[in-house]
C-alpha cells in the first residue's frame, strides 16, 4: 500500500507560523516558506524587512501538541511593539497592524499616499 509523505516536520515539537498573502488579481495563497524560517521571531523579522507584500492572515500550528489557530492578532501586537523601535515600516505591514492589533498604538500610523 502506498502512502504520501507527511507534511508534518519530523520530530519537531515547535510552533510553526505561516502567512496568507493577497496577490491582488492572482488571489490569495499561503506563502511557501523554508522549514527553518517558520518560527515566530523569524516571521516577525521577515515582516519588518518587507519580505511579504500584503499579509492578510497568519496561522500558527503545532502538530506534536495537536493545535492550530489564527495568530494574526498576536503577531500584529508583536509587530507594533517592534515597530516602536524602528523608523520605518512598510505600508502593508502598517495596514496589517491596523487591521489586527488590539493594543493601543503608541504613535499615530500614517500611510504614504
Amino acid at each position: 500500500m502506498r502512502h504520501s509523505p507527511s507534511i508534518v516536520p519530523s520530530g519537531d515539537d515547535r510552533d510553526v507560523y505561516l502567512v496568507l498573502e493577497d496577490f491582488g488579481p492572482l488571489g490569495r495563497a499561503w506563502r511557501e516558506t523554508d522549514d527553518e524560517a517558520t518560527d515566530r521571531a523569524t516571521l516577525i523579522r521577515y515582516l519588518l524587512e518587507g519580505q511579504y507584500e500584503n499579509p492578510v492572515r497568519i496561522v500558527a500550528f503545532n502538530t506534536a501538541e495537536g493545535w492550530s489557530r489564527d495568530a494574526s492578532e498576536d503577531i500584529a501586537n508583536d509587530l507594533q511593539d517592534a515597530w516602536s523601535n524602528r523608523a520605518e515600516i512598510s505600508a502593508s505591514v502598517e495596514e496589517f497592524i491596523q487591521e489586527h492589533a488590539t493594543r493601543k498604538m503608541a504613535r499615530q500610523l500614517s500611510f504614504a499616499i
